[in-house]
């Protein structure tokens, strides 16, 4: 039975897999971005979230802590420094797994790790999310009230334009006239 044994061995010794953990987070943290197995992948999450926990608080303390996993002068470097600043405001899941297929020669599940914060396809979204997260929550008619006073400046300062929008719109006019009517 597996109770309480939550750590994925990888098919390794507890050295051996702590040495490829400290291996693939540095190379993370220095690139940003690695390609690697799913399983590889899920164990590193793991691993290296914490360590960018750590690196928020930038002390001597943390740095020494950091660096016992790590073992790399450099990717501590560019943790507590560039990384740090990126990730200063985040809560937690500064990392993303993508799955890529399966790699042709063992039919091993591939899989994209990458920092969050520097990946800037998804960043662009992320950036209006949290503009929409910013606005209180009030149950539905609530923004139907300010759908409607969206819409209603328009059709007082413009009723010339109300016409073409119509046109290019029916729907947006087809609910305008049925509140009107009732």
């Amino acid at each position: 039975m597996r109770h309480g044994d939550k750590i994925k061995n990888l098919s390794r010794t507890k050295a051996h897999r702590e040495a490829l953990l400290s291996n693939l987070s540095c190379q993370l943290i220095t690139h940003k971005r690695i390609v690697t197995t799913l399983a590889k992948a899920k164990a590193l999450r793991v691993y290296v979230e914490p360590l960018i926990t750590k690196s928020k608080d930038n002390t001597t303390h943390q740095r020494r802590i950091v660096f016992s996993h790590l073992q790399d002068k450099e990717a501590v470097k560019e943790l507590f420094d560039a990384v740090a600043a990126k990730v200063g405001g985040r809560p937690g899941g500064y990392t993303r797994i993508i799955k890529l297929g399966i790699r042709p020669g063992d039919a091993a599940e591939k899989a994209m790790i990458e920092l969050v914060d520097y990946n800037e396809i998804y960043g662009k979204g992320g950036e209006e999310k949290a503009a929409a997260k910013r606005t209180r929550r009030r149950g539905g008619s609530g923004k139907k009230k300010a759908d409607e006073a969206t819409v209603a400046p328009e059709a007082v300062t413009a009723p010339v334009e109300e016409a073409p929008k119509a046109e290019a719109a029916p729907e947006t006019a087809a609910p305008e006239e049925n509140k009107e009517e009732a």
